[in-house]
């Protein structure tokens, strides 16, 4: 490598590091909501879900009592999902 490469590599990475600096603080959350965040909250006092396909909104609480009485079946004898794993090239 000349030196013009590495100058631009290295100006490149400085002006990374001192953008994302800069931008970081508005892109960060508050910690007030990051505590929201990672305290559950009781279905009641969630929003309206757009479930769409005609069936419009519905509260969390109905989606809920739903899953419970009418679980996912899964079909006997049939094979599980296969693991997708990541082969490289």
């Amino acid at each position: 490598m000349d030196r013009a490469s590495i100058i631009f590599c290295v100006a490149c990475v400085i002006v990374f590091v001192g953008v994302s600096w800069v931008a970081f603080p508005f892109a960060a959350m508050d910690p007030e909501e990051v505590a929201l965040a990672r305290t559950p909250q009781p279905a009641e006092l969630l929003d309206m879900v757009d479930v769409g396909q005609g069936f419009g909104e519905l509260p969390v609480i109905e989606l809920m009592g739903y899953y419970v009485e009418n679980p996912p079946v899964v079909a006997a004898g049939a094979a599980a999902a296969p693991e997708i794993k990541f082969g490289g090239c």
